[in-house]
């Protein structure tokens, strides 16, 4: 889940082999951990340690080892009496994709004013932007700073006021104004939408600048160590990429250290504006002299498959419509090695929101009276190169989608210490907090607010497809409240975990994964979805709420 957004990840947003079944790895069958006693929870562990071998090779989008992954998936739906929900008649739902892998030989940024000329070191200062849209790129062109890139008039913001970014190179910080509410500050943050606002007025290339705050949180070097990782586009049917914006003809990011060489001469010190930034105060101005920008990039067409089952709906009526659960499948694969290890596992993020939703669709399946609503199961592919299984999902579904009513989305429930409650990401937008409310009560688990609002992560993971579709949705995290009195705290665990396993070698099934509260959010997402299925109404966003009234202007209040 990219619930941190390193700068080389926010630049990524620019841009069906089906092998013989494997037999589970040795690890699937070793003995059950002590926090696994019931049968619901040791049917968890073993889908973890399967999807967390390392014989998958850290499920990277497609790789042989993703699609291992999604054979096993497909098995455990039949195993369970799921129908298939795929294309013609299969598990499988094949995602075209675009893939760009970065090339060193070729990579450049210059900054050229007053007669002298600086060059940034590629990887420890600087790294290109992937580009989608041509395999190489070199762009000089004069500079301009436009703050965080946000234009937002209603809420008296615009980063552009008395610039033009025309033919010209734009220079930003990640993020949006802290005085943003948590929705507006989500939106305005996601990389694509800056893309998307810069494309629009005409701006030639954009360079992404770090600050200490994103750096404590994804440390340059960190991201930088993963350069040659690929990154992927969703392909259109003409062969290009989807959401490349072809008018920035270069990107690049570049180290908050470097931010002073960035800003020499322009009458702007750098810790002044990362402190302005903080406080929501940047003000765009252009830069003296040019930036030359350039880069190569190898581009191939790739494909990978989101794994898609259904459980039929009990009512003839309301069984034409669908609550979608989705977790994500894929990892990041195989890179820097860090200690010795090469292979990113990703058994939090996400073997264990997976086998969370296999279990919650066995207990659905099991159960003697299924919900009047149909359900959809799908493991998705491509998340961790930008919700690009559930983009495609969402705007290609194997239902109608005018029928698809829910989403309940599962990513990297961090489960390391006991907790006595859960985290409900994006409760408060729709209906869908009426069936969360009832079905927490009934398990006798808490509902607690989001420990770090600023990551907005309602935006970073798969349900955020599904919201920009219309539909309403909810994401499960794990829990931030010992689950005794003095016990270990959750959130000090997750908040360890983010700053040194996620994206990391060590983000493995030898952690410590509690995999009875595995067990009881598996029972909460299957209650959850009862309770949806058998309402009499639909889900609807409330009355007046930002993503409902953005995605859907005549969903509110209806």
């Amino acid at each position: 889940m990219p619930r941190n957004i390193p700068l080389i990840l926010a630049l990524a947003c620019l841009a069906a082999c089906k092998p013989e079944p494997a037999p589970a790895p040795e690890t699937a069958t070793q003995a059950p951990s002590a926090s696994a006693s019931s049968d619901e929870a040791r049917r968890i562990e073993a889908d973890v340690r399967y999807l967390a071998d390392d014989k998958l090779e850290g499920r990277d989008t497609g790789t042989p080892g993703y699609d291992l992954a999604a054979e096993y998936v497909a098995r455990r739906y039949a195993d369970m009496g799921l129908k298939p929900a795929g294309d013609d008649g299969t598990f499988f739902q094949r995602v075209p994709l675009l893939k760009a892998l970065r090339q060193e030989q070729g990579a450049a940024f210059t900054i050229e004013r007053d007669g002298g000329k600086v060059s940034l070191k590629f990887r420890d200062e600087f790294l290109p932007g992937l580009n989608y849209n041509a395999p190489s790129h070199s762009l000089t062109a004069a500079a301009v700073f436009v703050g965080q890139a946000v234009y937002a008039p209603d809420l008296g913001q615009d980063d552009f006021a008395g610039v033009d970014v025309r033919g010209k190179i734009a220079v930003l910080f990640p993020g949006a104004p802290a005085r943003f509410d948590n929705d507006r500050r989500a939106f305005y943050s996601s990389g694509t939408q800056k893309l998307r606002t810069l494309s629009e007025r005409g701006a030639a290339g954009v360079v992404f600048v770090g600050t200490p705050q994103y750096e404590e949180r994804g440390p340059w070097a960190s991201s930088a160590a993963k350069w040659s990782m690929p990154g992927m586009r969703l392909r259109a049917e003409d062969g290009t990429g989807i959401d490349t914006f072809p008018q920035l003809k270069a990107s690049a990011s570049v180290s908050a250290a470097m931010a002073k060489a960035i800003f020499a001469g322009s009458g702007h010190e750098a810790d002044a504006l990362f402190k302005a930034a903080a406080d929501g105060q940047l003000k765009a101005f252009d830069l003296p002299g040019t930036l030359t920008l350039a880069g190569r990039t190898r581009i191939e067409p790739a494909e990978s498959r989101n794994v898609v089952a259904r459980l039929n709906g009990s009512d003839a009526a309301l069984g034409r419509e669908f609550i979608a659960y989705t977790a994500h499948l894929d990892h990041i694969g195989v890179g820097a090695a860090v200690n010795g290890d090469r292979i990113y596992n990703g058994a939090m993020d996400n073997a264990l929101g997976v086998s969370v939703m296999l279990e919650a669709a066995k207990q659905l399946t099991d159960a003697a009276d299924r919900p009047k609503r149909s359900l959809l199961f799908i493991a998705l592919t491509g998340e961790e190169k930008g919700l690009l299984g559930a983009e495609w999902f969402a705007s290609h579904p194997t239902v109608p989608k005018t029928d698809l009513v829910a989403n309940i989305n599962m990513d990297m429930p961090v489960l390391l210490v006991p907790a006595k409650d859960v985290v409900p990401i994006g409760l408060e937008h729709s209906t869908l907090k009426t069936a969360l409310d009832t079905a927490a009560r009934e398990i006798g688990v808490g509902l607690s607010a989001d420990p770090f609002p600023e990551e907005v992560v309602f935006v970073r993971s798969d349900q955020y497809a599904f919201v920009r579709a219309g539909i309403p949705a909810v994401y499960l995290d794990g829990g931030i409240e010992p689950a005794a009195t003095g016990g270990a705290s959750p959130k000090e665990a997750l908040d360890k975990f983010l700053r040194t396993c996620y994206h990391q070698p060590c983000d493995d099934a030898s952690q410590p994964i509690q995999y009875e509260d595995a067990a009881r959010l598996a029972k909460l997402n299957a209650r959850i979805g009862v309770l949806i299925g058998d309402a009499a109404e639909r889900p609807r966003w409330n009355q007046g709420d930002f993503f409902g009234d953005r995605f859907t202007p005549n969903a509110s209040g209806h």
